[in-house]
């Protein structure tokens, strides 16, 4: 009798995995751990974070539009139309919850998918925050905060994206009715990409170039109304619609919009930092040039405590499954499970482990650079308050760069982790595609990857040129300074390991990321200041320099926090120390594998001692391995979060994984629509020809 139900769909039998089941696997991986996950936990995110965490998960979780069952099946019209039943949830639970800013902030992350509303709470309210005077603060910021409007941030053009100075929408001053018109002069001036704009935003903060007395000075900000209170219709003299389907981030409606000489009141301008004289039209600037920075660095900043959270996602799965999936038997050291031998689970390889061990530790790293630059941030603001930019310039530059490196190093590592799944990484429900696909934007805006560097390299060659020129000291917060002039000290210093050990020396690791980043600055200066070298013929070595700077930026965080930080210092945290002083080796030596042409061409590093590092990175692999599910585990990330059949706290991942195909649309009927049309005239006919074949034999 078969075990299979096929009254209303497929199933699966009511059957077992093969043992040992995952639960065991995991099991028998937590009790190797030497740390306690729960304190590693409490000291990345705080207890009262976590308590937070969990008290807005048991809310969410039973929540309908909160529900992540049919996220892999939904067309993109159907993600676009339970997102904005999420969003309008969101705040109506808010309110019955009573739920503060961070509670809201928590709920968006454990949804973990854009939504049509994102940008309004991402970029429209922080705009509005920044760059709005008492007036405009309430006649547009406090019904933003209310919902009454919804908005979004139209910089991007057809065009135009990374070169804002280049965008071409218009805003020209009409003195006689004191209003700004703003208008698409050319196809490329649309607005394009604008998150929410498609059909849910009905004002938008638009940059456009302010023209005032004939006189062109550039973008600025505008709040402008897009769609009628009324209906949501879009008003006269505004096109807007959805730009189509992308490559990922389909639940939200990136949008376009052109104006045809569309006239908006004075009060659009937001005037807290320039404004326009009603009337004449005269113009006053900024006081500095430099207060937008703040901004950009904030949200640069955040970018890379981001991709904390990617990294731990992708590991978190990929580790799990790796503890889990068995495959082949180790001949020469066989695995045994109730004295039987069974087939090596893959993270036991080491291939394995070097492709996701050193990400964990990547994870860990962005984790503490993060919590540095939003430290910084917050010195800086106060500083700034006080008229003291000297911190700015290099907290801009390390913060551009920083954004451009990790948030690469987050999607190839999300794609790694993915192929180190095998096989069912390919599958949405191992939660890792679609990811991938949400994520990869993530490189292009704030400013396009590449594009980025050179902000950091102009700052880096200005820095060497001051400190050559003996104009710049070093400081508590410019380690930049430092290392330059360390370097020009001794421009011929030389690594002094002998052993693969030494390499374990925090002294000589930070000594190595300095060298090797201010050698290149070097050679890049000398390219460009006595060779008379084209700044665009220097752009992959641009390129370069701004990566080994914050290269030695996330090395010197993780290592200088870990001999700081107050909490890990005591006592009791010494097992959490030690572990994470492990991952910052690993994630140093294997940065440093993985740049060795650079460490090599400095001259710092030799040939022999290349083969010392190799060797060294391979033992760190040995003592983490033990440790693996206990790190992935203090990332406190919920099943409800991961989304994932693979990933799993339980382990149950076949089960998960049958369950999930379970409810593939295709499977809730027997026969696929289209049979009647397309499969059954073939076999039909298939038979007649068969017929008439046999017959033909017969005669």
């Amino acid at each position: 009798m078969s075990t299979f139900n096929n009254n209303i769909a497929t199933k699966f039998p009511d059957l077992k995995p093969r043992g040992p089941g995952g639960e065991a696997l995991l099991e028998a991986e937590r009790a190797k751990t030497s740390f306690d996950v729960k304190s590693l936990s409490k000291f990345m995110y705080t207890e009262e974070w976590l308590d937070k965490m969990y008290k807005v998960l048991r809310v969410i979780e039973n929540e309908p539009a909160f529900d992540k069952t049919n996220r892999y099946y939904q067309s993109r019209a159907d993600k676009i139309k339970t997102s904005l039943w999420k969003d309008r949830r969101m705040i109506e639970i808010a309110r019955e919850q009573n739920w503060d800013e961070q509670e809201l902030q928590i709920a968006n992350f454990l949804f973990d998918q854009s939504t049509p509303f994102s940008l309004h709470y991402g970029m429209f309210i922080p705009t509005l925050q920044s760059q709005t005077t008492d007036e405009q603060k309430k006649l547009f910021l406090e019904p933003a905060l209310k919902h009454q409007i919804i908005g979004c941030y139209a910089q991007t053009e057809l065009g135009h994206g990374s070169n804002v100075q280049g965008i071409e929408t218009t805003a020209t001053y009409i003195p006689e009715t004191n209003e700004f018109e703003l208008h698409s002069p050319t196809l490329t001036s649309s607005k394009w990409w604008i998150g929410g704009l498609g059909k849910a935003a009905n004002h938008a903060i638009v940059m456009a170039r302010l023209i005032t007395d004939g006189k062109d000075l550039g973008p600025h900000p505008f709040c402008v109304q897009i769609r009628s209170f009324e209906d949501h219709t879009p008003l006269k003299g505004v096109t807007v619609g959805d730009i189509g389907p992308k490559f990922g981030f389909n639940s939200v409606d990136n949008g376009f919009i052109m104006f045809d000489h569309y006239r908006i009141p004075h009060i659009s301008f937001l005037a807290k930092y320039s404004q326009v004289q009603p009337g004449t039209g005269v113009y006053s600037k900024p006081p500095n040039a430099k207060l937008s920075y703040g901004t950009m660095v904030y949200v640069r900043a955040n970018i890379v405590m981001g991709v904390r959270y990617a990294l731990a996602k992708a590991t978190t799965i990929a580790i799990r499954y790796s503890t889990i999936r068995q495959q082949f038997v180790d001949a020469a050291s066989p695995k045994k499970w109730d004295n039987k031998v069974i087939e090596t689970p893959v993270l036991d390889y080491t291939m394995q482990q070097y492709r996701l061990l050193p990400i964990v530790a990547s994870a860990y790293a962005c984790f503490f650079t993060g919590r540095e630059m939003l430290r910084l941030y917050d010195l800086n603001q106060k500083a700034m308050q006080k008229g003291n930019f000297n911190l700015l310039a290099d907290l801009h530059a390390s913060s551009s760069g920083l954004k451009s490196l990790t948030t690469t190093m987050a999607i190839e590592s999300i794609e790694d982790c993915r192929r180190a799944c095998g096989g069912h990484g390919y599958s949405m429900f191992s939660g890792l595609g679609q990811f991938y696909q949400d994520y990869l934007p993530n490189v292009t805006w704030e400013g396009d990857n590449y594009i980025l560097t050179q902000q950091t390299a102009r700052y880096l060659l200005k820095t060497f040129r001051n400190v050559v020129a003996g104009k710049a000291e070093p400081s508590e917060y410019n380690h930049t300074i430092s290392y330059l002039t360390q370097y020009l000290q001794n421009p011929t210093a030389k690594c002094p390991a002998t052993k693969p050990s030494d390499f374990l020396n925090p002294e000589l690791i930070l000594s190595a990321f300095g060298f090797r980043a201010a050698y290149g600055i070097a050679k890049v200066a000398e390219k460009i200041d006595r060779e008379g070298r084209s700044w665009n013929s220097m752009l992959v070595e641009i390129s370069r320099i701004s990566r080994a700077h914050c290269q030695f930026i996330l090395v010197r965080n993780f290592i200088v926090t870990l001999q700081n930080d107050a909490t890990l210092t005591q006592s009791e945290h010494k097992p959490i120390n030690k572990i994470l002083k492990t991952l910052a080796a690993l994630f140093a030596l294997h940065t440093m594998e993985k740049e060795l042409s650079e460490f090599l061409l400095s001259g710092y590093i030799s040939s022999e001692q290349c083969a010392m590092l190799k060797e060294q990175v391979i033992s760190l692999l040995d003592v983490v391995r033990p440790d693996a599910v206990a790190l992935v585990d203090a990332f406190a990330l919920p099943d409800y979060y991961l989304h994932s059949a693979l990933g799993r706290y339980d382990g149950c991942v076949y089960e998960a994984m049958t369950k999930m195909a379970e409810a593939e649309p295709l499977n809730h009927t027997l026969v696929v629509e289209g049979y009647e049309e397309n499969i059954k005239p073939f076999v039909h006919q298939g038979k007649v020809f068969a017929k008439k074949d046999a017959a033909f034999s017969r005669l």
